[in-house]
């Protein structure tokens, strides 16, 4: 009898993952990306059109952010790849950050909380490190992060923080930041919303 249960539970979750599959796909066919000829975000900090990420808003007085890398709010012309200095990743990482937040009507020390992923490269002619080595080179970079890192925050204002090490970031990045900060002057609405 426990079986025959057990084996009932199992195909009705299957079934009825499979009809969340199919219910949530036709939201996400749905998603489109923008007709010809519509109107672009205002530009950013590299004269792009902003990339804030997918899930950057604020809601409630908070600005959440996500997804905030080495090259995020820079120009093409200027893209570091997985192959520069690390030291040069964190810093355009945190100062992409502070743009961001300043944008949002915040400030680095009104950041309330901060995930900080962080990788080794992988490109051709980089070695794959594994064991000791490996964790080596993630104390180093960890290392490298908090002296960089501190630079950015009044004293005793940094924000709690989690920092992990990943086997990859996309978008050629180093390390990525995802977290929430405190509006304290919210930016006035732009004319006509």
């Amino acid at each position: 009898m426990d079986f025959e249960f057990n084996s009932r539970r199992s195909f009705f979750s299957k079934i009825a993952g499979i009809a969340a599959v199919f219910a949530g796909a036709s939201k996400l066919f749905a998603q489109q990306a923008p007709a010809a000829g519509a109107a672009m975000p205002e530009a950013g900090p590299g004269g792009e059109g902003r990339r804030r990420g997918p899930g950057n808003h604020t809601h409630n007085g908070v600005f959440y952010f996500s997804g905030i890398g080495s090259n995020d709010g820079y120009p093409h012309d200027d893209h570091v790849t997985v192959t520069d200095p690390f030291d040069k990743h964190v810093t355009r990482t945190m100062d992409a950050l502070k743009k961001s937040v300043e944008r949002a009507g915040s400030n680095m020390d009104s950041i309330m909380d901060l995930h900080v992923f962080i990788c080794q490269p992988i490109a051709d002619g980089v070695p794959a490190l594994s064991g000791k080595a490996r964790f080596d080179a993630y104390k180093a970079q960890y290392d490298a992060l908090n002296k960089i890192y501190r630079t950015y925050f009044s004293p005793g204002k940094a924000p709690a923080r989690c920092c992990m090490a990943l086997d990859w970031i996309p978008g050629d990045s180093l390390i990525e930041v995802v977290g929430t900060a405190l509006v304290v002057n919210p930016p006035a609405p732009a004319a006509g919303e």
